[in-house]
């Protein structure tokens, strides 16, 4: 069975609000299509302050993803937990879990733009302590138990549907984070393909005598747009693929990687990586066929602010002519 996913995260180059009112409306409707015809997932993101808009509310996003579906997940990839208050999105994420019945998955990042922590009154030099004292609250306030905070006791409500927690995972990309996550006995995520970084993960839970794993994207990630004629799909929509890719990479530092960091600087470059792809109908169906059992799909509809249509033609196809071939 081919496990499908769709990746938003609402980037628009102008920010034109009535536009943007579009897209919003235009995912929810698609979540609602997506959800009638067995994807497995969205994936939703988090960033503040960019210039194209680019998903500063996943929360928000995902409650209202949920109000219009019955089976569809969820995970934020990644939740930049050290700019929020523990205890109020220990509170949001509780109620998400009991509203959509466990379908909400969390990875929570350290984020890696200063900028963000200005905005949010953070102070940057400070993150591994604020991912700590985060981790540490939510994980006590999900308990429903009274516990210690800041000198008083606190007792948070209501307790989530999901036990011992709503899923979190901790992402990241160093030591660090992997040592991080293996303190608290969280699952391990690496935002790209890193079986070093996996051993190392699993070396400190011995050591922290936790329990956990790790998943991470898998070597051949890429975004998926489907189209009848790629060709022409590049040409009319490229630009906005290499726009959410040179935007993504201009944040990136030389510590930073990602299975979505792009080198490109231009079109041609773009589809040669193969970050971003687009495949004919018939494609999908033959690489669904050569994956089996494990055969995936991310799609990523609205990618780069293309227009409304482009990224329901994309999804349709997939639906009408791809999953009736692999289901």
């Amino acid at each position: 069975m081919v496990e499908a996913l769709a990746r938003f995260n609402f980037v628009l180059p102008g920010l034109d609000p009535r536009t943007l009112s579009d897209m919003h409306r235009a995912a929810l409707d698609m979540a609602e299509y997506a959800d009638e015809h067995g994807f497995a997932g969205f994936t939703l993101e988090e960033h503040h302050g960019a210039p194209n808009g680019w998903s500063p509310t996943p929360l928000l996003t995902a409650g209202m993803v949920f109000a219009r579906t019955k089976r569809l997940s969820v995970t934020i990839s990644a939740l930049l937990l050290p700019l929020h208050d523990p205890v109020r999105i220990a509170e949001d994420i509780a109620v998400l879990d009991l509203a959509s019945r466990g379908r909400l998955n969390v990875v929570a990042g350290l984020g890696y733009r200063p900028s963000e922590y200005v905005l949010h009154g953070k102070d940057w030099s400070q993150r591994g302590a604020l991912m700590d004292e985060c981790l540490d609250t939510m994980l006590k306030a999900w308990t429903g138990e009274p516990f210690e905070y800041h000198g008083a006791t606190v007792q948070v409500t209501p307790k989530p549907l999901t036990q011992p927690h709503p899923v979190l995972l901790l992402g990241g990309t160093s030591k660090a984070a992997a040592r991080r996550a293996a303190r608290f006995g969280l699952p391990f995520f690496p935002a790209r393909s890193m079986p070093a970084l996996a051993a190392y993960y699993d070396e400190q839970c011995r050591a922290f005598g936790t329990q956990g794993f790790c998943t991470m994207p898998d070597e051949r990630f890429a975004s998926i747009h489907v189209a009848k004629d790629p060709e022409r799909a590049w040409r009319d929509l490229g630009h906005h693929f290499l726009h959410e890719a040179t935007t993504y990479a201009s944040w990136q530092t030389e510590e930073q990687s990602s299975a979505v960091h792009s080198n490109a600087t231009t079109v041609p470059e773009l589809r040669a990586e193969g970050i971003y792809q687009v495949l004919t109908p018939e494609e999908c169906i033959q690489r669904g066929r050569a994956q089996g059992a494990n055969a995936w799909f991310n799609l990523h509809p609205l990618c780069g602010g293309m227009p409304i249509d482009e990224a329901w033609s994309s999804m349709r196809l997939f639906v009408e002519e791809v999953l009736p071939e692999l289901s």
